[in-house]
């Protein structure tokens, strides 16, 4: 039987139903006709509940899905996408300016890339499960508080039993298993973002991005928000709508995770870089979910000239997100919690009980906080930023290829990051994208450098 993941319309209900009480909608009503029908809650941490459900339960859903679509929300005027509206209440907005580099960008694209790999790969066989299954299974090898890649030996039977390693990641990502970087989503979107540049360049729009998209990415290699998009590409649905239409996913993690391209290849230009991610984000997000993306290139901009400590790039980063959004106020918030605690482990436990019981642990504003907390807590230092970040659950890989990113660009060259986080990777990366299986780091580094460089 196949239950395809993430586009169920009795699976998006329950995920709707969560998004529309963030969004300070008042969905009791709508919740109330589903559960009295026979519908679930959404699946807490997989993309498809297990069994399938009646038609006129199936109808039902998408009947909900777009009642809650018209309910009106109290944030929307505070928490727009329009990119004209978006600048229009940032009030520090950056001015468009040359870049002072600091010393030559090439290398620092090659530790940007190798970081971003790095981070994702650190993450990768604990994503989906729980902070305390986190602590135990690092706790249980002697690397607690984290230091390196996980490992399964020496992991006592019932403890692995208790939290088994993501099934699809371990055979790749556990540190005695290790052959290269293993294909990731992480880097598969910067893949397609490169191929983005190449073909259409700066100026590129949005149909453009679907248009790669659906040239050169595997259906089955897209989740949550991107798989809907691509379900109303394929439906004849025009960007933004594909965004919006029956996609409870808008504003979690996925346009965050294809925003490092833009960032790279506009050093010292933040407010361009954010632009580039916006044009990207909307076709899969709206409001928050665009946030994420922008705050993110903005960071890496700032990072890509080696003339910024981690505290100034996330200040930039914040230049090009709505203060009053909920994004923003939470990486205030975490940054905050990260200067005034010593031990890391307090600001995860003061982050997690901020979100988590709100939130959807792949949504963008529990894990871009927990991106600037362990940045801001670890100086951008890269070892210290990677294994803070994975360190506190939620999207681990993405969370981890991210604060690799931007403390890679810091670090400036591959020989700043440690051999023992490199040296595993082999100059290898595995991928789906295009022709890009089996490329080396310095080779990405190049081509990104191209495109960074065009007039």
């Amino acid at each position: 039987m196949l239950r395809l993941t993430w586009v169920q319309p009795e699976d998006l209900i329950g995920h709707e139903l969560r998004q529309a009480a963030l969004d300070g909608r008042e969905p009791s009503a709508i919740a109330a006709r589903w559960r009295a029908a026979g519908g679930c809650d959404a699946p807490a941490r997989a993309g498809a509940s297990p069994g399938p459900v009646s038609r006129h339960l199936r109808l039902l859903a998408e009947d909900l899905l777009d009642e809650l679509a018209e309910l009106p929300s109290p944030v929307a005027e505070d928490e727009p996408t329009d990119l004209d509206r978006i600048r229009a209440r940032c009030p520090r907005w950056p001015a468009r300016s040359e870049p002072a580099f600091s010393a030559p960008l090439r290398p620092r694209l090659e530790a940007a890339w190798l970081g971003r790999a790095v981070g994702c790969l650190l993450g990768k066989p604990v994503e989906k499960l729980p902070l305390d299954g986190i602590r135990s299974l690092a706790r249980a090898t002697g690397n607690w508080p984290l230091a390196t890649y996980f490992t399964a030996r020496g992991v006592p039977a019932d403890l692995a039993a208790r939290h088994p390693w993501n099934r699809r990641s371990a055979a790749t990502s556990l540190a005695e298993h290790i052959d290269g970087m293993p294909e990731d989503d992480d880097l598969n979107y910067p893949l397609l973002n490169l191929l983005l540049l190449q073909r259409h360049g700066r100026s590129f729009t949005t149909a453009d991005v679907a248009r790669v998209w659906l040239d050169e990415l595997p259906a089955g290699r897209a989740f949550t928000a991107e798989r809907v998009a691509y379900r109303n590409l394929l439906c004849g649905l025009e960007p933004p709508l594909t965004a919006r239409h029956r996609n409870p996913f808008r504003e979690w993690i996925g346009a965050l995770i294809r925003a490092d391209l833009h960032g790279w290849t506009n050093p010292g230009d933040p407010a361009a870089a954010a632009e580039q991610a916006h044009r990207d984000a909307v076709l899969t997000h709206t409001a928050n979910g665009v946030y994420a993306a922008m705050f993110v290139s903005a960071v890496i901009a700032a990072a890509a000239t080696g003339s910024h400590d981690v505290h100034a790039c996330l200040r930039t980063g914040l230049t090009v997100v709505p203060p009053g959004s909920r994004l923003a106020r939470a990486v205030r918030h975490a940054v905050r919690l990260a200067e005034t605690h010593d031990d890391f482990d307090d600001v995860v436990d003061a982050l997690h009980a901020a979100h988590s019981p709100a939130h959807h642990w792949v949504h963008a504003v529990p894990n871009t906080a927990l991106i600037a907390a362990a940045l801001t807590h670890a100086g951008g230092d890269f070892t210290g930023s990677i294994c803070r970040v994975v360190s506190g659950g939620w999207d681990t890989d993405s969370n981890g290829a991210t604060a690799g990113s931007v403390a890679a660009l810091l670090a400036g060259s591959p020989a700043a990051l440690p051999d023992r986080w490199t040296a595993p990777l082999k100059n290898r990366l595995s991928t789906s994208v295009a022709d890009f299986d089996g490329t080396g780091f310095d080779a990405l580094a190049h081509l990104t450098h191209r495109e960074a460089t065009r007039p």
